[in-house]
């Protein structure tokens, strides 16, 4: 899937004690009834992120995920993320877009899909 729109935030990078890294970033799409929307990048794909800026267009490679999760009191809770993969952007023109490039000190960055075979997800978030 994809979204389309204006950044609006980028947030810091977060680290977490098992080394899991993720970076934030909101989109404001463009219809009718604007809406902002958060999209995750994990590990690796943070570095997508590197050169872009607030205010710039996008068109962004999502995956949609779901988590079922047993709270210790056996309540079923479901949660979902939106999870980015890959970020072009758009001229504001109305060109083609370009593919957003990584910083020059950041590692190659493969844009298949890292979720594709994942058949589950123990994460409580």
């Amino acid at each position: 899937m994809e979204l389309q729109g204006t950044i609006k935030k980028i947030s810091e990078t977060q680290t977490f004690a098992s080394g899991f890294q993720k970076k934030e970033m909101v989109i404001l799409t463009q219809e009718q009834y604007p809406q902002p929307i958060n999209i995750e990048f994990l590990q690796d794909k943070i570095n997508l992120l590197d050169s872009l800026r607030e205010g710039e267009n996008v068109k962004v490679g999502i995956n949609i995920r779901g988590r079922e999760w047993v709270s210790p009191q056996g309540e079923t809770k479901y949660f979902n993320s939106i999870t980015g993969w890959r970020v072009e952007k758009v001229a504001d023109n109305g060109s083609e877009p370009t593919q957003a490039s990584p910083s020059q000190s950041a590692a190659p960055v493969s844009n298949e899909n890292p979720f594709a075979n994942d058949d589950d997800d123990d994460l409580p978030f």
